[in-house]
């Protein structure tokens, strides 16, 4: 059975591949920045998280 992953769950493990550099190039590491700032929005706007 699989674990649920929470929103926050996510935002951590991006963030900690932000921080150690574990992205492929450039280009991956603006796709992880995106997508970080995009769930903390949604989380912020649509939830009051």
């Amino acid at each position: 059975m699989k674990k649920e992953l929470s929103a926050q769950d996510l935002l951590r493990h991006i963030q900690q591949k932000i921080d150690s550099g574990d992205y492929n190039d450039s280009v991956h590491k603006i796709t992880l920045i995106t997508a970080r700032d995009v769930i903390a929005k949604v989380l912020r706007t649509d939830f009051n998280y």
